[in-house]
């Protein structure tokens, strides 16, 4: 039987080049894409995704393509066998967060799109180690890729986020919840949280991993994947 495909879904200001390793090791076992994010608010940007997507398809996504992920699972159930988010948390925005992001937003509009990055997602929010600084030039080369109007429009469709935790409790499909041990911005508690709150959820913890885990971790986050992928999509 052919593999479902997967769906990746690139984090807040990435590209595909936050999947690299994953695109080049499970595209050989199964059709993998990535979908951008476009769109002024995650209900748009699901829309796209899945007028991009295949008919039904195995779905992961980071930060906010994570939250995208679960408003896909909302809008089409049917459609998704399996889902993993990476790095994510399903709250909403809290207003001291929205006014940093205000902040931010006037940065990036203003020929600062590194600085208000380096704000966003911190080096205290990544692993030390020789690779931080590698991983951080990475997320700035992504950012200034997007553009300072892309920033904008994922900041704003973060500060406007659904609680996504009923929708969460009542899925039937295999969850993955993944993060890295030193993400302070989605912490591992979060995610072991909602894996305890998904019925058919687990949660892997990934060492030596921030906030950035397939940046960071590349094979190991591709090895947790790949085991999700391989497990059964129905239950007994």
């Amino acid at each position: 039987m052919t593999a479902e495909p997967l769906v990746l879904l690139p984090g807040f200001m990435s590209d595909a080049r936050l999947y690299w390793h994953q695109l080049a090791e499970l595209s050989a076992e199964r059709a993998v894409m990535v979908c951008p994010l476009r769109g002024d608010s995650i209900e748009e940007m699901a829309r796209s995704v899945l007028a991009e997507a295949p008919p039904r398809f195995a779905l992961a996504g980071h930060w906010l393509g994570a939250l995208v992920a679960m408003e896909v699972l909302r809008q089409a159930p049917e459609r998704v066998t399996r889902i993993a988010m990476i790095n994510v948390s399903p709250l909403p925005e809290t207003p001291t967060m929205a006014g940093l992001r205000e902040q931010r937003i006037l940065k990036a509009k203003t020929g600062r799109l590194d600085d208000a990055m380096l704000e966003e997602v911190p080096a205290s929010a990544l692993a030390e180690g020789e690779s931080r600084i590698n991983v951080q030039a990475m997320m700035l080369d992504m950012a200034q890729t997007l553009g300072p109007d892309r920033f904008a429009a994922q900041s704003r469709a973060l500060m406007r986020r659904p609680d996504q935790q009923r929708l969460l409790r009542n899925s039937p499909v295999r969850a993955l919840l993944l993060c890295g041990v030193h993400d302070t911005i989605c912490p591992p508690r979060r995610h072991q949280f909602l894996a305890e709150l998904i019925p058919h959820g687990t949660y892997t913890e990934i060492a030596q991993a921030g906030h950035l885990t397939p940046l960071e971790q590349p094979e190991a986050v591709t090895s947790a994947l790949r085991e999700w992928l391989n497990a059964p999509v129905s239950f007994k």
